[in-house]
């Protein structure tokens, strides 16, 4: 500040990682993002909440505002593991270091500035606050908690990627307004009194949600929210939600129109070091910063609607792609870095081939209230064009310094798997599949089948496991055409919602078959704002408002898991117990082997075992 001749910043940044000057760390983005339009920007990162304080105070108070995140991932996901055991490391931190974040990170953040500095706004922003903005489950206290405006007493939330909206804070507060009449500003959060609700700003509707305190009563009444919240987050034009809480009505702005081609070309083309700050030289390497250094996110947003996802809640269902020139110029950028040795590690998004996906007629997008594209199945409107990739890959493999480019972000293989031969020549299926499999796979290709049962691929809104199958087959036959020996490995997740022992069971023997022993797999954590924690909380489907079942003690959990290391011979009788148990003696015999079973020379018929 000295050095710039500021006597005091218009805004002040708070968050929960290491400063990375990186268009994949958010406190990045804003900060610069703010700074072109001129204003004075500090970060403050990681600061020590458990002392004094000086931290939070040596920068002094800002001219506008506090913003507030806990950084690039929920502050608890961060912390714990689905067994709610605490993690020795930390990956947003120099060396791995843990312990330099507090549990919900955000509102003892906002709790501090708010005491030291009561006049001055806290706006919040990130992953933590975006999917706590209304009424929400926290597996890790196991309680329904209210909006984290409640806890967090800041003045204001930004939900989803906030370049847009937080410039038009920052315009607002610099026009003098009062926080308290910042009304009108889409993709915001807030609370009011009850009679501060009379407000209509721009044509938007108002649906009022169940208050916090019916959701505490009946967990079918929360469960009901739920739909009502997803389908206003993926709307293109979206109603205004409200809730009551207390003496107070938390009120959710829609989302903002979908970024232009324009306006999210201008977040990435921003003036980026791409380093760590340089404080961090002497503790080590910032692990999630080495995993996305030569990286490219080409696009923002999915329309998959996963159910244990939270891109969606977070970034919409519709894209926005950033255009050839920006892609081309970053990775030219990259090229030239010092340290680089001429491997992109990736060219994706939250989905790796969705990129310029979209409805052909935007007038029938406009009307949609789907949380997704393609499930139960594809919109007859979608746009899956492959070909504007391809000439992406091909146009970006031709950098002078550039070897070689991976895809390491997720493929979404039933876009282009299980089609029609017009569908396919038409939309390049073959040629994409092709394309990613020869040249820009490591040696082994990670994708996320889930499971294999069709009841539980349903309520997780994945496609069926046959679709698997078929580009399994695709996958090996086009390696071995080309001469490359390489591997598909599946991410496969239990305890899921609707998943039972005996799902867990067959998955078990359908991996057996296949010949994978899974590496890439995942104890189901229920995180704020998804379907599947909802259900895992209420017990009931927020669409059918049906029961479904989920395992939800520790010990259901670690039974479900333990099916994934099937091939493992200490967990042979443990197995063997719990099919026992359920009357499933066929599943023995089909998944362990003979010698250690002590079901040999039993009926291996399924049909004669089965209830």
């Amino acid at each position: 500040m000295e050095l710039r001749g500021w006597k005091q910043p218009d805004i002040i940044i708070v968050s929960g990682d290491a400063y990375v000057d990186h268009p994949g760390f958010g406190a990045a983005v804003i900060g610069r993002i703010l700074e072109k339009e001129g204003y004075k920007v500090a970060i403050l990162p990681q600061p020590n909440w458990r002392d004094d304080l000086r931290d939070f105070k040596k920068l002094g108070q800002p001219r506008l505002f506090f913003g507030v995140t806990s950084g690039s991932m929920d502050s608890m996901i961060n912390h714990y593991t689905a067994a709610r055991r605490k993690r020795s490391d930390d990956a947003y931190t120099p060396g791995g270091e843990a312990g330099f974040r507090p549990d919900y990170a955000t509102v003892v953040y906002s709790k501090i500035l708010k005491e030291l500095f009561p006049e001055t706004p806290v706006i919040l922003g990130g992953i933590e606050a975006s999917l706590r903005r209304v009424s929400h489950y926290d597996y890790w206290s196991d309680t329904l908690k209210p909006s984290i405006l409640i806890d967090s007493k800041a003045d204001m939330l930004v939900y989803g990627m906030g370049e847009q909206t937080i410039i038009d804070i920052a315009r607002q507060l610099d026009q003098q307004k009062n926080i308290n009449s910042i009304v009108d500003i889409p993709q915001t959060a807030f609370l009011q009194d009850n009679q501060a609700l009379e407000f209509e700003i721009n044509n938007w509707k108002t649906i009022e949600i169940a208050s916090h305190e019916q959701c505490l009563k009946d967990k079918k009444v929360f469960a009901s929210n739920f739909k009502i919240i997803e389908e206003e987050s993926n709307r293109i034009n979206a109603d205004r939600i409200i809730q009551k809480t207390g003496d107070k009505f938390l009120v959710v702005n829609p989302p903002n129109a979908l970024m232009s081609e324009v306006q999210i070309d201008a977040s990435f083309d921003l003036p980026y070091t791409r380093l760590p700050h340089p404080k961090y030289e002497k503790r080590g390497v910032i692990a999630a910063y080495e995993m996305i250094k030569f990286s490219v996110n080409i696009h923002r947003g999915c329309f998959g609607g996963c159910a244990f996802c939270t891109i969606s809640a977070h970034q919409g269902k519709f894209i926005s792609s950033r255009s050839e020139k920006s892609i081309i110029n970053e990775l030219e950028t990259i090229a030239q870095m010092p340290d680089f040795k001429g491997y992109i590690s990736d060219l994706g998004g939250p989905s790796a081939n969705m990129y310029r996906m979209q409805g052909n007629d935007i007038a029938i997008c406009e009307k949609c209230k789907r949380y997704s594209c393609i499930h139960p199945a594809q919109c007859h409107n979608l746009n899956t064009n492959h070909k504007p990739l391809l000439e992406l890959y091909k146009k970006a493999a031709k950098i002078n310094g550039i070897k070689k480019i991976f895809i390491g972000s997720g493929i979404r293989y039933d876009l282009f798997t299980g089609k029609t031969r017009s569908e396919t020549q038409l939309n390049a299926y073959d040629e994409y599949a092709k394309q990613l499999i020869v040249n820009h796979v490591s040696g082994r290709l990670k994708i996320a089948p889930e499971h294999n049962s069709d009841s539980v691929l349903k309520l997780m809104r994945k496609p069926g496991f046959k679709l698997f199958y078929e580009f399994k087959t695709k996958f090996e036959r086009i390696s071995k055409e080309a001469g490359l020996n390489q591997q598909l490995i599946p991410y496969f997740i239990s305890s899921h919602p609707g998943c039972e022992l005996t799902d867990m069971a067959e998955l078990a023997i359908e991996t057996k078959k296949l010949g994978f022993k899974p590496e890439q797999v995942q104890d189901f954590t229920p995180t704020p704002m998804t379907l599947a924690t909802d259900i895992y909380y209420s017990g009931y489907h927020p669409y059918t408002l049906k029961p479904v079942f989920t395992a939800k003690t520790q010990e259901q959990k670690k039974e479900q898991n333990l099916f994934f290391f099937w091939y493992k011979a200490e967990n042979h009788q443990k197995i063997q117990h719990i099919l026992k148990r359920l009357n499933r003696e066929d599943l023995a015999s089909r998944l362990l082997p003979q010698k250690n079973s002590f079901y040999k020379g039993k009926s291996n018929n399924i049909k004669d075992k089965k209830k």
